[in-house]
């Protein structure tokens, strides 16, 4: 999923790369309004989820790599002021995600993971089903991307997992 997760993040920002910044911020009637604001929100979430992941008695290596991606304080949170920017960003948020997902075993995935959201309210979930909701996440919100870069003229092509999902023998 991390290299899915990559792979259509560059497709995603590649694709946003054909229009001007004044059409990447339009608001387009989406849930966060325009292009440019769903990327963000994709990689404000993602950074509040790896934060939180980061809180695992297994996830020293995380922690040290999340030195450089402060936690956001609104799921809203403008983490770069272009997509060019933003896209950096991703880049190596991305590269986070791939390296920490090579070092998650099923034990990890197995135990409960105590976290906050936003609001300071405590939970406690199994740590390989917040693992899939942060990849679910992605994918949502990058279908809704997507869809908005159709309607606005830009086809970003193929987008499902089996695409990268290795040919068998």
């Amino acid at each position: 999923m991390a290299r899915y997760n990559r792979w259509m993040n560059e497709r995603m920002y590649e694709a946003a790369r054909n229009l001007s910044g004044e059409e990447l911020a339009r608001d387009r009637g989406a849930f966060f309004g325009s292009i440019l604001q769903t990327l963000n929100h994709i990689a404000v979430a993602d950074t509040i989820w790896l934060h939180r992941f980061s809180q695992h008695p297994d996830a020293s290596g995380l922690r040290e790599s999340l030195a450089a991606f402060p936690r956001p304080d609104s799921l809203r949170q403008e983490l770069a002021g272009s997509l060019r920017d933003l896209q950096h960003y991703r880049e190596r948020l991305d590269m986070v995600i791939l390296d920490w997902s090579e070092t998650l075993a099923s034990e990890q995935m197995a135990s409960t993971l105590v976290y906050h959201n936003m609001a300071g309210q405590s939970f406690s979930r199994n740590f390989g089903h917040l693992v899939q909701h942060f990849f679910n996440h992605q994918t949502h919100h990058r279908g809704q991307a997507s869809t908005l870069l159709f309607q606005a003229g830009v086809d970003i092509g193929i987008t499902d997992l089996l695409a990268v999902i290795p040919r068998e023998a």
